[in-house]
């Protein structure tokens, strides 16, 4: 007959009753369990009052089983190694879960890919899953671990942590002839690439062409974009002048895919940054190795030459 469930003595008794017995030894057991003998003797004490059996025979060098004792030692060693079995499968379904972050398409493509190679050789035992979306996700409803997030610093959300901002320029392909932009007659005669994905002030050609004195030029051509990557694409192909992130786009401009077109005047400033939202604190370790990795790539962006 089985007795309910209240009646079943503590884990913790039961632990070191188990522990005790696949050593036959109180001081090797307390050894496995990282406790004192004193406090394994306890729970053994513990256990055998609950029950109102002795469960180990004591002489002066070793233990033994009683009767009772070996028959609930076979019982619980066996129940024990399930459990230990489950959590072990437990443990490694977490250990090999991909953690996930979700960042627009454009940071995805332009800064997080390129560099995301360095993270996998230095833990190539976390799986990363990427979700590029420009909608604004619930990390916690989602099962997201990670957000990277843009928008104004002062209206971060509490707990988020600032990655680095964003300067604001007119770039362009070497194909198209330019070193600077410093006239009227050279909008006059380009093509301009406009993102419409970010109504901000900095991101307006209109408001660029102002700050210059420039009011009501009008260009050869205007090509617009919904999507930041796909107009830097753009540029990187000569397709005309886009204004571009300095701190997104500065391996471009390293390598001259694209060159930074000065202006007479200093144009619009954003008033933007990026920063990192986490959905759990503390982290897992795995997803704190991403986000350690993430902000250390933040700073080196953030301290360079925009």
């Amino acid at each position: 007959m089985s007795v309910k469930l209240s009646r079943i003595p503590s884990v913790d008794s039961l632990r070191g009753f188990v522990a005790v017995g696949r050593r036959m030894s109180i001081t090797l057991a307390a050894g496995d369990l990282f406790l004192t003998q004193s406090a394994v003797s306890r729970q053994i004490h513990g256990l055998e009052t609950a029950l109102g059996v002795k469960l180990f025979e004591r002489t002066h060098r070793a233990i033994r089983f009683t009767p009772e004792g070996e028959q609930l030692f076979v019982a619980a060693d066996s129940a024990m190694q399930q459990l230990q079995d489950a959590l072990g499968v437990l443990e490694d379904n977490v250990r090999r879960r991909p953690v996930t972050i979700t960042a627009s398409i454009g940071f995805v493509g332009l800064w997080l890919l390129p560099r995301l190679g360095a993270f996998q050789q230095a833990y190539p035992e976390i799986e990363v899953r990427i979700s590029a979306n420009n909608q604004i996700v619930d990390v916690r409803k989602d099962g997201l671990d990670i957000a990277i997030r843009y928008g104004e610093e002062r209206l971060m959300p509490p707990g988020a942590s600032r990655l680095f901002g964003e300067t604001v320029f007119p770039v362009a392909h070497p194909s198209l002839g330019m070193k600077r932009l410093d006239s009227a007659e050279l909008i006059e005669r380009s093509t301009l690439l406009e993102f419409e994905g970010d109504s901000s002030f900095a991101w307006q050609w209109s408001n660029w062409l102002e700050s210059q004195g420039w009011a009501g030029i009008k260009p050869k051509g205007t090509l617009r974009f919904n999507l930041y990557d796909q107009l830097i694409h753009a540029a990187v192909a000569g397709q005309g002048i886009a204004l571009g992130k300095g701190q997104i786009i500065a391996p471009m401009l390293a390598d001259g895919r694209l060159i930074a077109l000065p202006t007479p005047f200093p144009g619009p400033s954003s008033n933007k940054v990026y920063y990192l939202i986490q959905r759990d604190s503390p982290a897992s370790n795995q997803a704190q190795a991403l986000i350690d990795w993430i902000r250390t790539e933040a700073r080196a962006t953030d301290s360079a030459p925009a």
